[in-house]
């Protein structure tokens, strides 16, 4: 359906553009057939409310590939594979990898959407880059201390609770890189204070206005710099339960 329309194909080119992103005819190819692949197993589970080509091109290609930029900058520096922190449907992992030569772990706590996840990179020819496993963050941290170079996630959790997760994961200079939706002062404030008990900075906050007036979206880089303050992991589910936030 996406990988055979020439008007999608189009619009994919035209909003790549926009955001400064040239893609070829081949990572254009496994960008949409990421996307008919995620729409034919939407019929069997749910994995997206978005199946409509006009908006799912918007919404999942190219708001994943927003935070591109960041990514590659934040690859370069270290070297080390990359995490996404809850990819769902393979977003914005996916797109991030077939833009890319990162190598990388895509994880979701639950099981059937990285069983989706694991046929869709077997499909695209890219299980041999990255993998997929069902692992919840805090359990990752136990037995991967420091072993990722970036952390990308979309709005899978609050920003205190996203900068609590990468930390334990990160090695020294890497980076969580998240996009948000709506950020509130709250939000933001709650974080800079779990980020300097996380030994965190953050270093960027930049502003995104998605193509068709489809949404505003805040693209955020922490970087871990120094040790944390605290003991990381907390137990599972501490995070998202007793967040660290100011009192």
């Amino acid at each position: 359906m996406f990988e055979e329309s020439e008007s999608v194909r189009q619009q994919l080119y035209q909003e790549l553009n926009q955001i400064g992103i040239d893609a070829n005819e081949r990572q254009e190819d496994l960008l949409l057939r990421h996307l008919d692949l995620v729409v034919e197993m939407n019929k069997h589970m749910n994995l997206t409310r978005i199946t409509d080509p006009e908006s799912a091109v918007t919404l999942h290609v190219v708001d994943s590939l927003t935070l591109l930029p960041s990514f590659l900058g934040s690859q370069k520096k270290t070297h080390l594979p990359y995490l996404d922190l809850g990819t769902g449907a393979g977003f914005p992992g996916i797109p991030l990898t077939i833009m890319s030569q990162s190598q990388g772990l895509l994880i979701d706590s639950t099981q059937k959407k990285i069983a989706a996840v694991s046929d869709f990179l077997v499909k695209l020819g890219l299980d041999g880059r990255i993998e997929a496993d069902a692992v919840r963050a805090e359990e990752l941290a136990l037995t991967n201390k420091r072993q990722f170079g970036t952390v990308v996630a979309r709005a899978v959790a609050p920003l205190s609770v996203l900068i609590e997760y990468a930390s334990p994961l990160l090695c020294r200079n890497g980076s969580l890189v998240v996009s948000k939706g709506q950020l509130s002062d709250e939000e933001y404030d709650d974080s800079l204070y779990a980020a300097e008990l996380c030994g965190m900075d953050a270093v960027s906050r930049e502003t995104v206005e998605l193509p068709h007036d489809m949404g505003h979206r805040e693209l955020l880089v922490y970087t871990r710099e120094r040790n944390p303050q605290i003991k990381l992991p907390r137990r599972p589910g501490m995070a998202q339960h007793h967040p660290l936030a100011r009192k």
